[in-house]
């Protein structure tokens, strides 16, 4: 089902900015100083694209897209506004308000991949947490098909068909890059979730960040990226120079610090690590194997 409004009107009408409410939008991060230079313009220049809201009831609004006008319409003390209304259920309002930002490139990835799962959620009539499993089986499922029948695709179930179509009428990647290279993204740090949210460093710096484990030195690190607008190079360079030397443990610590770790990682969880990590696990009983064929020799 595409995005459609119904008695959709794209006339401008003048509206009290106290008679729109606020929803919770795919966006949440709002940058202080972006915003000061648009309430400046503003002041200069009024609104001059109007804001999407939906009505509610007595003559009361619902804020659809256009937060960070209405935001600077606030502090400016505006009593009216100009806006757009059309009539939208959850699941239109949320994908207008998702496009909208994604067009104008205002969300972080963070919360792109976050207002994509909502609109999945609402799509599937499923919570949000439970959406990110399904993307994971439907995965394993592709790689299980392409291994057993030449790369053929099998048959697309209801809930399937209805993911490739939110994807589709998005236009910004398939459900296999967004699996593969954004819902990882969720499971970082808190003190890398918030930076990427706050705009302070590209997630392709903070991706390289999180693989340092140590607490510490993963947050020196980050506040030193930060602070001197590290290049992704030199991130991975004083990654480096931090990274425990091996060649100073035993392999016998070696061993036992990796199977610890391994535990602790719990990579079953995660159909794509557990995949890498079957792979690793052959070799490593392939080399196993050897030394037992030497040993009965």
């Amino acid at each position: 089902m595409e995005c459609r409004a119904q008695e959709t009107t794209n006339s401008t009408e003048w509206v009290s900015l106290m008679s729109i409410q606020t929803r919770e939008q795919p966006r949440h991060y709002f940058d202080p100083e972006k915003l000061e230079q648009l309430t400046q313009s503003i002041a200069r220049h009024g609104i001059l694209e109007p804001l999407l809201v939906r009505p509610l009831a007595r003559n009361q609004y619902e804020l659809v897209a256009g937060e960070r006008r209405y935001r600077a319409a606030l502090q400016l003390g505006l009593p009216e506004v100009p806006v757009v209304v059309r009539r939208l259920n959850d699941e239109e309002a949320l994908q207008l308000a998702l496009i909208e930002n994604l067009q104008r490139e205002d969300l972080n990835p963070i919360e792109e991949t976050e207002g994509i799962l909502q609109l999945l959620a609402f799509r599937l009539q499923m919570p949000v947490q439970a959406v990110p499993p399904l993307l994971y089986q439907m995965k394993n499922s592709l790689e299980k098909e392409a291994d057993t029948r030449n790369n053929v695709i099998p048959n697309n179930s209801e809930q399937e068909q209805e993911i490739h179509a939110v994807f589709q009428n998005l236009g910004l990647m398939n459900w296999l890059s967004f699996t593969c290279n954004r819902l990882p993204l969720l499971n970082l740090p808190n003190e890398i979730l918030d930076a990427i949210r706050s705009g302070r460093i590209a997630y392709t710096k903070a991706l390289a960040i999180a693989r340092v484990k140590d607490d510490g030195e993963r947050q020196d690190l980050l506040t030193r990226a930060i602070a001197n607008n590290l290049s992704l190079n030199q991130i991975r360079a004083h990654i480096i120079k931090i990274k425990p030397t091996q060649e100073l443990q035993s392999p016998r610590v070696q061993v036992t610090n990796l199977h610890r770790r391994l535990l602790k990682a719990k990579l079953w969880e995660d159909p794509q690590r557990w995949s890498q990590a079957q792979a690793l696990m052959a070799e490593l009983e392939s080399l196993l194997d050897q030394d037992s064929s030497n040993m009965s020799n």
